[in-house]
């Protein structure tokens, strides 16, 4: 099969440091080209894949300070991708960039679809749901559907990544984790309190986006500055990850928002770490409660939480990170949603010469 996958300009693919888009596009990426098909990559220059890569710019947008337009180049590659399917280079076109690409690619025959991996429940989108209820959409949770239930969702397919990425290490657990990105609706206020009321250590690797600088500085940094339980680590590569959720005794994800998906999930349960969540969005989708983590309401449902890892296999975790959320079957799930694309589509009529 000859599949475009479309890849935001913002981060690499796969990205440097944080950047989950990205990296499940990198993942579902080198499957596909394992599992025997013709992929294209359509990324920023500095991606590394071994699928045919074809560059929009140089560098990832979050790493280049030059760009102050990124809307400018994210609609160059859209267009570049059209022009490829004039020739009839793919079979199906696979676009992670949210609505974007629903106005120009509804317009021409080649089956495609959109993952869509961000949150459905603003106002504003509405109407384009509403435009474009025609195209079609996968979500990664059941969760993200809730908002715009009249889309087109042909497939809730959720992530997995490569079983070999992050694995258990022998190492000996000690203190809570966060683990992403600092904002209001990730929680790590609540994990720092969690944290002090449990009496544990809480260790956090996480990135500071501009944006959200300013929680930081009002709210974080005064519960941070002189706690000897809470260490800030910063952003960290999937190198250190396995490391840093391994010596956990678990991972705190106290969001307070409709969460699409959550990576982090999945990457502490293939380290065989269970995770103590709040019920929000995809959460009761991702953890089996008791068997790799615990599903709580409140603060006071994650002390108690914490005081019952002990309570769980390790091992165990890990089995039901093989057995869910491989890059693998992420990759099947999406194979068998373009073979229905196909299957559905208008044949197209194609000149064949004598030499074919």
């Amino acid at each position: 099969m000859r599949i475009a996958q479309v890849a935001p300009l913002t981060e690499a693919v796969p990205p440097k440091l944080y950047g989950g888009t990205e990296r499940v596009v990198h993942w579902l990426t080198e499957e596909l080209v394992a599992l025997g098909h013709d992929v294209t990559l359509f990324a920023s220059g500095d991606s590394q894949t071994t699928a045919r890569l074809c560059p929009t710019w140089p560098k990832a947008l979050r790493l280049d300070g030059s760009v102050r337009d990124p809307n400018a180049l994210h609609m160059v590659m859209l267009e570049n991708v059209r022009q490829q399917c004039d020739d009839e280079a793919f079979d199906v076109l696979h676009f992670h960039l949210d609505y974007y690409p629903f106005s120009l690619f509804h317009r021409q025959p080649t089956p495609f679809l959109t993952t869509l991996h961000g949150r459905l429940d603003l106002p504003e989108h509405q109407p384009v749901f509403s435009t474009f209820k025609d195209v079609p959409v996968v979500s990664i949770s059941d969760a993200q559907r809730r908002p715009v239930p009249n889309a087109n969702w042909i497939s809730t397919i959720l992530h997995g990544l490569p079983a070999k990425l992050l694995t258990p290490r022998p190492v000996t657990p000690s203190y809570l984790a966060v683990l992403g990105r600092i904002a209001p609706e990730k929680g790590v206020h609540s994990a720092i309190k969690i944290a002090i009321r449990c009496g544990i250590p809480l260790k956090i690797a996480a990135k500071v986006d501009h944006a959200d600088q300013d929680y930081y500085d009002q709210v974080i940094r005064p519960l941070i500055t002189g706690n000897a339980l809470v260490e800030f680590i910063g952003e960290i590569g999937d190198h250190e990850k396995p490391e840093f959720l391994s010596g956990a005794l678990g991972l705190l994800l106290p969001i307070d928002w409709p969460e699409p998906f959550g990576l982090v999930m999945i990457e502490s349960m293939a380290c065989g770490t269970p995770v103590i969540a709040y019920n929000r969005g995809s959460v009761p989708e991702v953890i089996d409660d008791g068997i790799t983590g615990f599903i709580v309401e409140d603060e006071l449902g994650a002390v108690a939480a914490v005081n019952r890892l002990h309570d769980l296999s390790r091992a165990r975790v890990r089995q039901q990170f093989e057995r869910r959320f491989t890059a693998r079957r992420m990759a099947l799930d999406y194979l068998a949603a373009y073979r229905r694309l196909i299957e559905k589509a208008e044949p197209r009529i194609r000149l064949v010469s004598s030499a074919e």
